[in-house]
């Protein structure tokens, strides 16, 4: 925790740039997109392309998931920290919405 009570991950280096290098490409998508939209391109075209935005998104929620189960969660279970359990559930169950 920091002096504000924030709570930090505890990813290391190279899942910190794999996520980074994952938000700058879907960032690109999104602006694409926009660009798109703005050209009047054909709705067909734009909608894919969100499609596949929120795949790439999905799969950089996924993959965030399994950091967080394999370090933060495991890390607090350990600590006798129950409640991250009920934590994990309510971020799952929204994710699946």
């Amino acid at each position: 925790m920091t002096e504000q009570g924030e709570r930090l991950s505890h990813h290391d280096d190279k899942t910190i740039k794999e996520l980074v290098t994952r938000m700058n490409r879907i960032e690109g998508q999104i602006r694409g997109i926009k660009g798109m939209i703005e050209r009047h391109v054909y709705c067909d075209d734009i909608l894919n392309q969100i499609s596949s935005a929120q795949s790439a998104l999905d799969g950089a929620s996924r993959l965030l998931l399994e950091k967080h189960m394999k370090s933060c969660v495991k890390e607090r279970l350990q600590g006798d920290d129950d409640q991250v359990v009920d934590e994990v559930l309510k971020t799952i169950f929204r994710m699946i919405r």
